[in-house]
């Protein structure tokens, strides 16, 4: 660390400027691993806290989508027959529309149609009631108690509950059979939550459904897998660029550095002491920059409050920060392979 340290004392012009780029590209991934969670988020999170294991679309001879589901009665009994008593089955209706709150413009929602408390106390339990994601109470600027108006029909809100969004928009949960007067076209609902089923080909066969996990559902938002895989390969991106940069820098520092490796080399210092040496330099470095791009960031996500999509959590902070430390030692790890085959003499001689 003896040398490490006179080092960044030394060139703190050249230090300081791989700092500022080891803090630009932490600024850059915490905020892009912000953003892809933020999107995602409020691409899919209704759909993350469907009951149950399985999820039943219409069979539209396509992959399934929500968007293209369309369940009758007769294929919903048919899965309740083949759940009996032990298995569950929860028809969900999903559309769009708008709501008109009292005196403001009319909000454009997602309406989640429901029987019973299959989603806890989000579940509207009576018609002509509905419960407002915290979203849409704040784009409603409604709360338990008031009146908003669903196609021409007064609706009371019984309550606030959850930050549910679908297809960034945010969730207002209805009654199944309000959500059915709502929405006549879509069927009797359009995906079921089941659990408990065994045979479920055959229950497909017999009804003309399709089924999928509960995680594989998401692929059934359309545009959830192209705008998750742009944002997850950009991220990545960053971290090899990082993972180069760093890398380069010390290849260069390195081959600088040949006369006064050689020198400490003939004075009997070891290689290994030589690549702790450099791995503490680059160690120092890019724990200093990663800790400023955090705090940027950090900082940022507090004065843009609900302005843009942003998930502060340690996934999107403390992971992609221990992952851009680990990508630039091993990016500098790489560069130290000349302290291993440095001739001592030939490094002096060349120096001269």
């Amino acid at each position: 660390m003896f040398v490490a340290l006179r080092d960044l004392r030394a060139a703190r012009g050249r230090f300081l400027l791989i700092t500022l780029v080891v803090t630009l590209v932490a600024l850059l991934v915490s905020f892009l691993s912000g953003l892809t969670a933020g999107l995602a988020h409020q691409n899919i999170s209704a759909v993350e806290s469907l009951p149950g294991d399985t999820v039943v679309f219409a069979d539209t001879g396509a992959a399934p989508s929500f968007d293209a589901s369309s369940l009758t009665a007769e294929q919903i009994a048919s899965w309740q027959a083949a759940a009996g008593p032990s298995g569950t089955v929860d028809p969900i209706g999903i559309s769009h529309g708008k709501v008109d709150p009292s005196g403001r413009a009319s909000v454009q929602v997602a309406f989640f149609g429901t029987t019973g408390t299959a989603f806890g106390n989000r579940s509207a339990t009576e018609n002509g009631t509905v419960v407002l994601s915290t979203g849409a109470a704040k784009d409603l600027g409604a709360g338990a108690g008031d009146s908003v108006t669903i196609g021409g029909r007064a609706f009371t809100v019984a309550g606030v509950h959850g930050d549910d969004w679908y297809s960034h928009t945010p969730v207002v949960w209805t009654t199944l059979s309000d959500w059915q007067a709502m929405s006549p076209r879509s069927g009797a609902a359009t995906v079921l939550a089941v659990s408990g089923v065994a045979d479920q080909a055959a229950v497909n066969a017999t009804a003309h459904t399709q089924t999928t996990s509960s995680s594989g559902a998401l692929s059934a938002l359309s545009a959830y897998e192209a705008e998750n895989g742009s944002l997850t390969l950009m991220t990545v991106l960053l971290f090899a660029i990082s993972a180069l940069v760093i890398g380069a820098f010390f290849t260069v520092w390195t081959v600088q550095r040949m006369p006064d490796i050689a020198t400490l080399k003939a004075l009997g210092a070891t290689s290994g002491s030589l690549v702790r040496d450099a791995l503490a330099q680059a160690a120092i470095v890019l724990t200093a920059g990663v800790a400023a791009g955090l705090g940027i960031t950090t900082a940022a996500a507090a004065f843009m409050g609900d302005a843009l999509p942003f998930v502060l959590s340690p996934a999107t902070t403390l992971l992609p920060a221990l992952a851009l430390i680990v990508l630039g030692l091993l990016g500098a790890a790489f560069a130290l392979r000349f302290l291993f085959t440095t001739d001592p003499l030939t490094a002096l001689g060349a120096g001269r």
